[in-house]
């Protein structure tokens, strides 16, 4: 029921964010086309983004005890400027890795695929993978005024039961290696997602080996 809820509603925010094709840039005064909808259009096409598995009401808990904890926050304009640069670093930082950076929004998500991730039926981290999470925590610690929700995936090999649990200990595992390059613990959510979200058919290895991976999508703190 969970999953199937969270597909709704990743089908409804994209459909939403299509409707606002045309915005103004408020640095430039240049009408372009919004990022929400080329994000929504990259996402829905490549199947790399499945929205906040996490829901809106558990970040919204950790964007409030982040200002508590004396992370400010992010308002209007400077909002979509601040992502903006992030986004760039980040860009920056991931190519070459095989890391695809995709802009929903304000939100950024990092789809981190198997053959750079995690081995079959592995929690353990491969070689090349601690050169990403490097690049990708200095831009964390750079820009602290977001949130991070990471999210492992499955292939559909083994029992729901064990993916799961195999999916929560890979987010995990990215969620403590993070926090090891200083990241604050109180930006990060970790879920599992077990095989239930495939960007790709498990029928093939290479299919498979799309699904094997984790996402990281950062949220914006606001008031």
């Amino acid at each position: 029921m969970r999953n199937r809820l969270l597909r709704l509603s990743i089908m409804l925010l994209v459909a939403v964010l299509v409707t606002g094709c045309e915005t103004i840039n408020p640095y430039t005064g240049e009408t372009q086309t919004s990022k929400a909808t080329k994000g929504a259009l990259i996402g829905a096409a490549a199947g790399a983004v499945v929205g906040l598995a996490s829901g809106d009401n558990a970040v919204e808990r950790r964007q409030h005890a982040l200002i508590g904890a004396g992370i400010g926050a992010l308002a209007g304009a400077g909002i979509g400027y601040y992502m903006d640069v992030q986004e760039a670093k980040l860009r920056q930082k991931m190519a070459g890795t095989g890391v695809s950076v995709t802009r929903i929004g304000d939100n950024i998500t990092l789809n981190m695929p198997g053959n750079i991730t995690f081995e079959t039926a592995s929690s353990n981290l491969n070689g090349d993978f601690y050169r990403v999470l490097n690049g990708v925590g200095e831009v964390l610690n750079e820009y602290d005024q977001t949130v991070i929700e990471i999210a492992g995936h499955t292939d559909s090999r083994g029992s729901d039961e064990y993916n799961l649990g195999l999916s929560d200990r890979r987010a995990d595992e990215v969620g403590d290696y993070l926090e090891g390059q200083g990241v604050m613990p109180l930006r990060i959510i970790t879920v599992g997602l077990g095989e239930d979200m495939p960007v790709a058919n498990n029928s093939t290895a290479e299919g498979r080996l799309l699904n094997r991976r984790v996402e990281l999508t950062l949220v914006p703190v606001t008031g």
